[in-house]
């Protein structure tokens, strides 16, 4: 057993990292080394770019690489060096992530300051970002300046969902060393539910088979009944649009439904955040110096209220977004049955009634439901209003 053994369906990807984090101890990053020293030394070099499609494993990739990096034996994820990276807790290895919209570049200049000292306990100083894709063009910056005048015991690992330039910039690409992870095989995510999470197994396939190789999405589709609720009510609504009234009634229900996952997963942790905050800012207390322990304590109510604002709005992003996908991969499986091509169905579980869409309606029309849902998700991106873009959306699956 070892570290590896989390990096599900990628087998290449790891081979790749397991030769680099063999080399690793023979490497000095310098800024006058051969271009070609990362190659002839296994391939390991200061600074790696993870990409892939949502639920491929790029933070676990990176994480478990980080472990390979730190650990005597290479990742064998027994150690205590093992434990503490693949926990988030080593104090060498730094992550950045953000439960914002993007992350800013007082946070990146921060943890490269941090990580630009000589390592405390182990053999490297690791950073790893895994939304690069939402670093402001300044934090890009920052971690730009990082990666061309890299330190002897820095590592940077990053991740994103493509070497596209909207999501990590050319400059900083060209500095990296791509690793290309795929979607895992269906085959693959249904043995990682039975073995590792103890799910039966007609579950755990059907879960693999409509989770679009989400390893996340797949292990809450089997194990929450609200998550298989949602994506039901997500796939009823190409039937549910007969009238004007329908149209509006469907968008109302699928922000009624990503407000409710936002409070189901936000609500508890907001409200235990605020007692938190009252407790160690003395609520409640008499004394001299309550006056001006009451005004810092505003002033940090405000800025604890700021960053659970910032994160149910991605919360809400991110559910909406999962129901595009689903409503996609609805109209998508419309349109290659409608062709007649043999491939896999993006929700195998729906066959019958993509089948009856397929004959009852033209292939032209299914593409043109499957623009506006695309066309749902890019708006979304570039901070329409939801509600504004999902009944676009709808009133443009009726017309079809």
């Amino acid at each position: 057993m070892s570290v590896w053994s989390q990096v599900v369906g990628q087998p290449e990807a790891v081979a790749e990292l397991q030769a680099a984090a063999e080399h690793a101890a023979h490497v000095r990053f310098t800024t006058d080394a051969p271009d070609d020293e990362p190659r002839r030394a296994g391939g390991m070099t200061h600074a790696w770019l993870f990409t892939g499609p949502p639920g491929s494993g790029r933070s676990v990739a990176a994480r478990a690489f980080a472990a390979a990096l730190q650990c005597p034996r290479g990742g064998c994820d027994a150690c205590q060096v093992c434990r503490t990276v693949m926990a988030g807790t080593h104090a060498d290895v730094h992550e950045v992530a953000t439960e914002g919209l993007s992350l800013g570049v007082k946070e990146m200049r921060a943890v490269i300051e941090r990580a630009a000292r000589m390592p405390t306990t182990a053999r490297w100083q690791v950073v790893l970002i895994e939304d690069a894709d939402r670093m402001t063009e300044q934090a890009s910056n920052a971690v730009l300046k990082a990666v061309e005048e890299p330190n002897e015991r820095t590592v940077f690992l990053l991740c994103a969902p493509s070497e596209h330039p909207d999501d990590v910039s050319v400059t900083i690409r060209s500095r990296c060393r791509p690793l290309r992870l795929r979607s895992p095989q269906t085959s693959a995510i249904a043995a990682v539910l039975q073995e590792r999470d103890g799910i039966d197994a007609p579950t755990a396939s059907w879960a693999a088979s409509v989770c679009g190789g989400h390893i996340g999405r797949a292990r809450r589709l089997a194990r929450d009944e609200n998550a298989r609720q949602r994506r039901e009510a997500v796939l009823a609504v190409p039937r549910s649009l007969r009238s004007a009234a329908e149209v509006f009634a469907a968008a109302d229900d699928m922000m009624a439904a990503a407000e409710a996952e936002v409070v189901a997963l936000t609500g508890e942790r907001d409200e235990a955040e605020r007692e938190e905050l009252a407790v160690s800012m003395g609520a409640g207390g008499t004394g001299k110096g309550v006056a001006q322990a009451q005004r810092a304590a505003k002033a940090a109510e405000k800025e604890l209220e700021k960053q659970q604002k910032q994160r149910q709005t991605r919360t809400k992003r991110d559910s909406l977004d999962r129901a595009l996908i689903d409503l996609a991969g609805y109209y998508r499986d419309v349109l290659v049955r409608g062709f007649g091509a043999e491939v896999t169905a993006t929700h195998p579980d729906r066959a019958i009634e993509v089948e009856n869409a397929a004959r009852d309606g033209s292939r032209e029309s299914a593409l043109r439901r499957l623009e506006a849902v695309l066309a749902c998700r890019e708006a979304l991106e570039t901070n329409v209003k939801p509600q504004i873009a999902v009944e676009a959306m709808v009133t443009a699956l009726r017309a079809g």
